[in-house]
Protein backbone atom coordinates (compact mmCIF):
# COMPACT_ATOMS: atom_id res chain seq x y z
CA UNK A 1 0.00 0.00 0.00
CA UNK A 2 1.36 3.41 -0.96
CA UNK A 3 0.33 7.00 -0.34
CA UNK A 4 -0.38 7.35 -4.07
CA UNK A 5 -2.81 4.42 -4.01
CA UNK A 6 -4.55 5.74 -0.90
CA UNK A 7 -4.91 9.16 -2.51
CA UNK A 8 -6.33 7.63 -5.68
CA UNK A 9 -8.93 5.66 -3.71
CA UNK A 10 -9.85 8.76 -1.73
CA UNK A 11 -10.49 10.62 -4.98
CA UNK A 12 -12.59 7.69 -6.21
CA UNK A 13 -14.63 7.93 -3.00
CA UNK A 14 -15.01 11.68 -3.45
CA UNK A 15 -16.24 11.20 -7.02
CA UNK A 16 -18.68 8.47 -5.92
CA UNK A 17 -19.95 10.69 -3.10
CA UNK A 18 -20.60 13.63 -5.40
CA UNK A 19 -22.57 11.44 -7.83
CA UNK A 20 -24.56 10.21 -4.82
CA UNK A 21 -25.20 13.84 -3.91
CA UNK A 22 -26.78 14.48 -7.32
CA UNK A 23 -29.13 11.55 -6.66
CA UNK A 24 -29.90 12.33 -3.04
CA UNK A 25 -30.32 16.10 -3.50
CA UNK A 26 -33.36 15.59 -5.72
CA UNK A 27 -34.70 12.87 -3.44
CA UNK A 28 -34.41 14.98 -0.30
CA UNK A 29 -36.00 17.98 -2.05
CA UNK A 30 -39.00 15.89 -3.09
CA UNK A 31 -39.41 14.36 0.35
CA UNK A 32 -38.77 17.62 2.19
CA UNK A 33 -41.15 19.76 0.12
CA UNK A 34 -43.84 17.22 -0.78
CA UNK A 35 -43.53 14.66 1.99
CA UNK A 36 -43.42 12.02 -0.76
CA UNK A 37 -41.44 8.76 -0.69
CA UNK A 38 -40.36 8.21 -4.28
CA UNK A 39 -38.87 4.76 -4.86
CA UNK A 40 -38.86 5.45 -8.61
CA UNK A 41 -36.10 8.05 -8.27
CA UNK A 42 -33.51 5.44 -9.26
CA UNK A 43 -35.44 4.83 -12.49
CA UNK A 44 -34.94 8.50 -13.40
CA UNK A 45 -31.20 7.95 -12.90
CA UNK A 46 -31.47 5.03 -15.35
CA UNK A 47 -33.51 7.07 -17.87
CA UNK A 48 -30.85 9.79 -17.90
CA UNK A 49 -28.13 7.23 -18.57
CA UNK A 50 -30.03 5.46 -21.37
CA UNK A 51 -31.05 8.62 -23.20
CA UNK A 52 -27.53 10.02 -22.90
CA UNK A 53 -25.98 6.83 -24.28
CA UNK A 54 -28.52 6.57 -27.10
CA UNK A 55 -28.28 10.23 -28.11
CA UNK A 56 -24.48 10.21 -27.93
CA UNK A 57 -24.43 7.07 -30.07
CA UNK A 58 -26.68 8.64 -32.71
CA UNK A 59 -24.99 12.04 -32.86
CA UNK A 60 -21.44 11.10 -31.91
CA UNK A 61 -21.50 13.99 -29.41
CA UNK A 62 -21.29 13.25 -25.68
CA UNK A 63 -22.46 16.74 -24.71
CA UNK A 64 -25.65 16.48 -26.76
CA UNK A 65 -26.20 13.11 -25.12
CA UNK A 66 -25.73 14.68 -21.68
CA UNK A 67 -28.31 17.36 -22.46
CA UNK A 68 -30.70 14.72 -23.84
CA UNK A 69 -30.31 12.60 -20.70
CA UNK A 70 -31.08 15.51 -18.37
CA UNK A 71 -34.00 16.68 -20.51
CA UNK A 72 -35.48 13.17 -20.75
CA UNK A 73 -35.24 12.61 -16.99
CA UNK A 74 -36.77 16.04 -16.24
CA UNK A 75 -39.61 15.45 -18.72
CA UNK A 76 -40.25 11.97 -17.30
CA UNK A 77 -40.25 13.44 -13.78
CA UNK A 78 -42.73 16.17 -14.69
CA UNK A 79 -45.00 13.63 -16.44
CA UNK A 80 -44.88 11.27 -13.46
CA UNK A 81 -45.66 14.10 -11.04
CA UNK A 82 -48.67 15.30 -13.05
CA UNK A 83 -50.15 11.87 -13.80
CA UNK A 84 -49.29 9.82 -10.69
CA UNK A 85 -47.79 11.75 -7.81
CA UNK A 86 -50.55 14.35 -7.48
CA UNK A 87 -52.89 11.56 -6.43
CA UNK A 88 -50.52 10.43 -3.67
CA UNK A 89 -49.84 13.61 -1.69
CA UNK A 90 -52.76 13.08 0.66
CA UNK A 91 -52.27 9.30 0.91
CA UNK A 92 -50.17 7.58 3.55
CA UNK A 93 -46.59 6.48 2.95
CA UNK A 94 -47.55 2.85 2.30
CA UNK A 95 -49.62 3.89 -0.73
CA UNK A 96 -46.72 6.02 -1.96
CA UNK A 97 -44.28 3.12 -1.59
CA UNK A 98 -46.55 0.71 -3.48
CA UNK A 99 -47.30 3.18 -6.28
CA UNK A 100 -43.69 4.22 -6.81
CA UNK A 101 -42.51 0.59 -6.64
CA UNK A 102 -44.98 -0.14 -9.45
CA UNK A 103 -43.40 2.74 -11.37
CA UNK A 104 -39.99 1.04 -11.06
CA UNK A 105 -41.37 -2.05 -12.79
CA UNK A 106 -43.18 -0.01 -15.46
CA UNK A 107 -40.17 2.16 -16.26
CA UNK A 108 -37.80 -0.82 -16.32
CA UNK A 109 -39.97 -2.72 -18.78
CA UNK A 110 -40.57 0.44 -20.81
CA UNK A 111 -36.81 0.99 -21.05
CA UNK A 112 -36.33 -2.59 -22.27
CA UNK A 113 -38.99 -2.05 -24.95
CA UNK A 114 -37.49 1.25 -26.07
CA UNK A 115 -33.75 0.45 -25.95
CA UNK A 116 -33.65 -3.34 -25.89
CA UNK A 117 -32.59 -5.74 -23.11
CA UNK A 118 -28.83 -5.41 -23.64
CA UNK A 119 -26.53 -2.88 -21.96
CA UNK A 120 -25.46 0.25 -23.79
CA UNK A 121 -21.98 1.73 -23.61
CA UNK A 122 -21.09 5.39 -23.46
CA UNK A 123 -17.63 6.58 -24.46
CA UNK A 124 -15.77 9.22 -22.51
CA UNK A 125 -15.66 12.43 -24.60
CA UNK A 126 -12.29 12.97 -26.35
CA UNK A 127 -11.81 16.24 -24.45
CA UNK A 128 -11.74 14.32 -21.16
CA UNK A 129 -9.72 11.24 -22.06
CA UNK A 130 -6.32 10.50 -20.59
CA UNK A 131 -4.93 11.29 -17.16
CA UNK A 132 -3.77 14.33 -15.26
CA UNK A 133 -0.79 14.38 -12.88
CA UNK A 134 -1.92 15.38 -9.37
CA UNK A 135 1.52 15.09 -7.80
CA UNK A 136 1.17 11.81 -5.92
CA UNK A 137 -0.39 9.92 -8.80
CA UNK A 138 -1.85 10.33 -12.29
CA UNK A 139 -5.64 10.30 -12.20
CA UNK A 140 -8.21 9.83 -14.98
CA UNK A 141 -9.24 13.21 -16.32
CA UNK A 142 -12.88 12.18 -16.72
CA UNK A 143 -13.20 11.15 -13.07
CA UNK A 144 -11.61 14.44 -12.04
CA UNK A 145 -14.15 16.23 -14.26
CA UNK A 146 -16.94 14.36 -12.44
CA UNK A 147 -15.65 15.74 -9.13
CA UNK A 148 -15.55 19.28 -10.52
CA UNK A 149 -19.02 18.88 -12.07
CA UNK A 150 -20.45 17.58 -8.80
CA UNK A 151 -19.00 20.50 -6.85
CA UNK A 152 -20.28 22.94 -9.50
CA UNK A 153 -23.82 21.53 -9.36
CA UNK A 154 -23.73 21.64 -5.56
CA UNK A 155 -22.76 25.32 -5.66
CA UNK A 156 -25.47 26.06 -8.23
CA UNK A 157 -28.10 24.26 -6.19
CA UNK A 158 -27.05 26.15 -3.05
CA UNK A 159 -27.40 29.44 -4.92
CA UNK A 160 -30.76 28.38 -6.35
CA UNK A 161 -32.20 27.38 -2.97
CA UNK A 162 -30.66 30.23 -1.00
CA UNK A 163 -30.60 33.20 -3.36
CA UNK A 164 -33.55 33.00 -5.79
CA UNK A 165 -37.30 33.54 -5.61
CA UNK A 166 -37.87 29.90 -6.57
CA UNK A 167 -35.58 28.85 -3.75
CA UNK A 168 -37.56 30.98 -1.29
CA UNK A 169 -40.76 29.25 -2.41
CA UNK A 170 -39.15 25.82 -2.09
CA UNK A 171 -37.94 26.58 1.44
CA UNK A 172 -41.33 28.02 2.35
CA UNK A 173 -42.99 24.89 0.96
CA UNK A 174 -40.87 22.78 3.29
CA UNK A 175 -42.06 24.75 6.31
CA UNK A 176 -45.70 25.67 5.60
CA UNK A 177 -47.20 24.69 2.26
CA UNK A 178 -50.71 25.81 3.26
CA UNK A 179 -49.49 29.33 4.00
CA UNK A 180 -47.66 29.81 0.70
CA UNK A 181 -50.71 28.47 -1.14
CA UNK A 182 -52.85 31.03 0.72
CA UNK A 183 -50.40 33.76 -0.35
CA UNK A 184 -51.08 33.00 -4.01
CA UNK A 185 -48.25 30.62 -4.91
CA UNK A 186 -49.37 27.94 -7.37
CA UNK A 187 -48.49 24.95 -5.22
CA UNK A 188 -49.17 22.44 -8.01
CA UNK A 189 -46.77 24.19 -10.38
CA UNK A 190 -44.17 24.43 -7.59
CA UNK A 191 -44.43 20.69 -6.94
CA UNK A 192 -44.00 19.93 -10.63
CA UNK A 193 -40.91 22.16 -10.85
CA UNK A 194 -39.36 20.61 -7.74
CA UNK A 195 -40.03 17.08 -8.96
CA UNK A 196 -38.64 17.86 -12.43
CA UNK A 197 -35.55 19.48 -10.86
CA UNK A 198 -34.93 16.42 -8.72
CA UNK A 199 -35.42 14.17 -11.76
CA UNK A 200 -32.99 16.27 -13.84
CA UNK A 201 -30.32 15.93 -11.13
CA UNK A 202 -30.83 12.15 -11.06
CA UNK A 203 -30.67 12.05 -14.86
CA UNK A 204 -27.47 14.09 -14.84
CA UNK A 205 -25.89 11.66 -12.37
CA UNK A 206 -26.92 8.68 -14.50
CA UNK A 207 -25.61 10.28 -17.69
CA UNK A 208 -22.25 11.13 -16.10
CA UNK A 209 -21.80 7.72 -14.48
CA UNK A 210 -22.80 5.96 -17.71
CA UNK A 211 -19.35 6.64 -19.15
CA UNK A 212 -17.60 4.71 -16.35
CA UNK A 213 -19.97 1.74 -16.12
CA UNK A 214 -22.34 -0.07 -18.46
CA UNK A 215 -25.79 1.46 -18.94
CA UNK A 216 -28.31 -1.26 -18.11
CA UNK A 217 -31.82 -1.79 -16.82
CA UNK A 218 -31.92 -1.76 -13.02
CA UNK A 219 -28.75 0.30 -12.61
CA UNK A 220 -30.60 2.87 -10.48
CA UNK A 221 -31.82 0.62 -7.66
CA UNK A 222 -28.47 0.05 -5.85
CA UNK A 223 -27.76 3.79 -6.03
CA UNK A 224 -31.28 4.57 -4.74
CA UNK A 225 -30.66 2.55 -1.58
CA UNK A 226 -27.48 4.49 -0.86
CA UNK A 227 -29.28 7.77 -1.65
CA UNK A 228 -31.84 6.97 1.07
CA UNK A 229 -28.96 6.27 3.47
CA UNK A 230 -27.48 9.64 2.55
CA UNK A 231 -30.64 11.63 3.27
CA UNK A 232 -31.20 9.82 6.56
CA UNK A 233 -27.63 10.62 7.63
CA UNK A 234 -27.78 14.23 6.45
CA UNK A 235 -31.31 15.04 7.58
CA UNK A 236 -34.44 14.84 5.46
CA UNK A 237 -35.00 17.96 3.37
CA UNK A 238 -31.49 19.37 3.92
CA UNK A 239 -29.31 20.04 0.87
CA UNK A 240 -26.30 20.67 3.12
CA UNK A 241 -27.03 17.38 4.89
CA UNK A 242 -27.28 15.58 1.56
CA UNK A 243 -23.86 16.93 0.57
CA UNK A 244 -22.15 15.96 3.83
CA UNK A 245 -23.92 12.59 3.97
CA UNK A 246 -23.06 11.76 0.35
CA UNK A 247 -19.37 12.56 0.86
CA UNK A 248 -19.26 10.47 4.04
CA UNK A 249 -20.96 7.51 2.37
CA UNK A 250 -18.87 7.75 -0.81
CA UNK A 251 -15.50 7.98 0.92
CA UNK A 252 -16.25 5.41 3.66
CA UNK A 253 -17.69 2.88 1.22
CA UNK A 254 -14.79 3.22 -1.24
CA UNK A 255 -12.01 3.28 1.34
CA UNK A 256 -13.62 0.40 3.27
CA UNK A 257 -13.71 -1.81 0.16
CA UNK A 258 -10.06 -0.96 -0.48
CA UNK A 259 -8.60 -1.13 3.04
CA UNK A 260 -10.53 -3.82 4.91
CA UNK A 261 -9.40 -6.80 2.77
CA UNK A 262 -5.81 -5.68 3.32
CA UNK A 263 -6.34 -5.39 7.07
CA UNK A 264 -7.87 -8.89 7.28
CA UNK A 265 -4.99 -10.22 5.15
CA UNK A 266 -2.66 -9.52 8.08
CA UNK A 267 -4.09 -12.50 10.00
CA UNK A 268 -6.18 -14.46 7.44
CA UNK A 269 -5.32 -16.20 4.19
CA UNK A 270 -5.96 -14.04 1.10
CA UNK A 271 -9.23 -15.66 -0.02
CA UNK A 272 -10.85 -15.45 3.43
CA UNK A 273 -9.50 -11.93 3.93
CA UNK A 274 -11.02 -10.80 0.65
CA UNK A 275 -14.43 -12.29 1.50
CA UNK A 276 -14.51 -10.98 5.07
CA UNK A 277 -13.29 -7.53 4.04
CA UNK A 278 -15.84 -7.19 1.26
CA UNK A 279 -18.67 -8.33 3.56
CA UNK A 280 -17.76 -5.88 6.32
CA UNK A 281 -17.15 -3.06 3.84
CA UNK A 282 -20.68 -3.41 2.47
CA UNK A 283 -22.01 -2.94 6.02
CA UNK A 284 -19.94 0.13 6.93
CA UNK A 285 -22.32 2.81 5.60
CA UNK A 286 -25.27 1.20 7.40
CA UNK A 287 -23.30 1.04 10.64
CA UNK A 288 -22.45 4.72 10.14
CA UNK A 289 -26.14 5.51 9.62
CA UNK A 290 -27.11 3.62 12.78
CA UNK A 291 -24.42 5.42 14.82
CA UNK A 292 -25.51 8.85 13.60
CA UNK A 293 -29.18 8.09 14.30
CA UNK A 294 -28.28 7.11 17.87
CA UNK A 295 -26.48 10.42 18.39
CA UNK A 296 -28.73 12.64 16.22
CA UNK A 297 -32.06 10.92 15.49
CA UNK A 298 -33.07 13.53 12.88
CA UNK A 299 -29.75 13.42 11.02
CA UNK A 300 -26.77 15.74 11.00
CA UNK A 301 -28.52 18.83 9.58
CA UNK A 302 -32.28 18.45 10.05
CA UNK A 303 -34.49 21.10 8.47
CA UNK A 304 -36.89 20.90 11.39
CA UNK A 305 -34.71 20.55 14.49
Amino acid sequence: MTAALLFEQFLNGLQFGLMLFLMSAGLTLVFGVMGLINLAHGSLFMIGAFFCAAAAGLTGNFWLGLAAGMAAAAAAGALIEVTVMRRLYTRDHLDQVLATFALILILSEGTKILFGPFPLYLDVPPLLTGTVNLGLTPYPLYRLALIVAGLGVALGLWLLIGRTRLGIRIRAGENDREMIAALGVNIRALYTVVFALGAALAGLAGALVGAVQSVQVGMGEPVLILAFVVIVIGGIGSIRGAMVGALLVGVIDTMGRFLLPQVFALFLDPSKASGAGAALASMLVYLLMALILVIRPKGLFPVHA
